[in-house]
């Protein structure tokens, strides 16, 4: 992870991993064999793909949001990938080549890390380079395959979803890609024959049906990656979300509201875009989508009271909301008060310590108090998330030099230093 996140496009959208998130533990709480905690995170790419690897981390790109039409389509695919792990299906496909080769666990080890981790140089994308490639051939067989499709299957209805969803979203995929030779990643990685469409119908047809409605908020989400975070120029986002207004086309009028609203702040028609924010925050107070963007509105304007008094009121409701907390945080440190901003962002943190974000604005918050030394140990401690353990070192060196007459502090620092080069010479020791 901490390779991924020097090397591939990350994206640290605070509304959308907290979806993501919610989405993807809703899935693991109805999964048998559940045996570690599990982090979903995005990429920006457009390319349709998902993985999984150890310890419950499940890559998901925005390629997926692109080309999934329900919740129900995008939770199947996460239901497939958390099967890969609760099931040890990579640990599996490694137990069975150990057996057949002289290569030690540990350096098997090594090279799945890189192959998973390590991207080309120049990378754009993590999942269409030759790593990935190579982790495609050593990951997970076909029964695997059939095996995540059953069991993800199963886990996806107890989750309240609809079982059609998988087969929905494989037939969308044979379709789009029937006559193409170039193939999206996850075909490589999960190949579409008609039996396993064919399959998926029948064990859906096993369920019992009802009616499952779809998502508001995975729509929102769609819209949001759509603006800001897809191949799509600002100018054919605002036409994409016009359109579907005119024509009434959208699966929530909401949603394509909500894509014009961010098209028009991408376009800096600011004003525009508050109208109809403020529509829909009026009918939905406290959807973490409109609360965020009408405090990046106010943000922009330089509204900080209203964007403080907005954000405030929602931290009483909800105190563990990485959304609130970050845009909170962000707010004070632009209005001058990152005192308050501080132990905003050791919330998040200690909810999850393998986030950048806060770090990156604890580094903005320090800075603003004058604190050098925190400063320094902040970058530290970003550097070390993206596995520059050498960098990370330096800068709590230079943290230590400004460190005066704090002793605690400074135990801290060098314990942390410690900590670093035991984790750059097991890094090492896998290349």
């Amino acid at each position: 992870m901490r390779v991924i996140r020097s090397s591939a496009p990350m994206l640290n959208d605070p509304v959308l991993n907290q979806y993501l998130s919610e989405l993807g533990n809703k899935l693991v709480a109805h999964a048998t064999g559940v045996k570690t905690s599990f982090y979903f995170f995005l990429l920006q790419n457009d390319e349709i793909n998902a993985f999984a690897f150890f310890g419950g981390h499940v890559g998901v790109h925005t390629g997926l949001f692109l080309n999934a039409d329900t919740e129900s389509e995008l939770a199947s695919v996460l239901a497939h990938e958390i099967t890969h792990v609760t099931q040890r299906h990579l640990a599996r496909t490694i137990e069975a080549q150990e057996k057949t080769s002289t290569a030690t666990i540990a350096g098997m080890l090594g090279a799945i890390l890189l192959t998973i981790a390590a991207p080309q140089a120049g990378m754009a994308a993590l999942a269409t380079t030759q790593a990935l490639a190579t982790q495609a051939k050593i990951n997970y067989t076909r029964q695997h395959e059939k095996e995540a499709d059953r069991i993800g299957m199963r886990i996806l209805v107890d989750a309240g979803f609809d079982p059609n969803g998988a087969a929905d979203f494989f037939s969308t995929l044979a379709a789009r890609y029937r006559f193409t030779t170039k193939l999206p990643q996850m075909l490589l990685t999960h190949p579409l024959p008609e039996s396993r469409i064919s399959e998926a119908r029948n064990r859906a047809a096993q369920y019992p049906k009802h009616y499952v409605p779809d998502n508001l908020n995975y729509h929102l989400a769609k819209a949001r990656i759509e603006v800001r975070f897809s191949s799509m120029s600002d100018n054919a986002a605002l036409s994409l979300f016009e359109e579907q207004l005119k024509r009434k086309t959208y699966k929530f009028k909401d949603a394509a509201l909500y894509g014009k609203a961010l098209a028009l702040f991408r376009l800096k028609r600011f004003d525009e875009a508050k109208v109809i924010i403020d529509e829909l925050i009026a009918k939905d107070n406290n959807n973490l989508f409109y609360v965020d963007t009408l405090s990046d509105l106010y943000d922009q304007q330089q509204d900080y009271n209203s964007a403080i008094e907005l954000l405030a009121s929602r931290l009483s409701l909800m105190p563990t909301s990485t959304v609130i907390n970050i845009n909170l945080a962000h707010i004070y440190i632009e209005a001058n008060q990152p005192q308050k901003a501080i132990p905003l962002l050791e919330t998040v943190i200690f909810l999850d310590k393998n986030n950048m974000l806060p770090y990156q604005l604890m580094i903005d918050a320090y800075q603003k108090q004058g604190n050098k030394a925190l400063s320094h140990y902040s970058r530290a401690e970003v550097m070390a998330l993206a596995a520059n353990y050498k960098g990370a070192i330096d800068q709590l060196n230079y943290a230590h030099r400004y460190t005066e007459n704090n002793s605690l502090q400074t135990a801290r620092i060098n314990a942390r230093i410690r900590q670093f080069r035991l984790a750059e010479k097991a890094m090492d020791s896998l290349k």
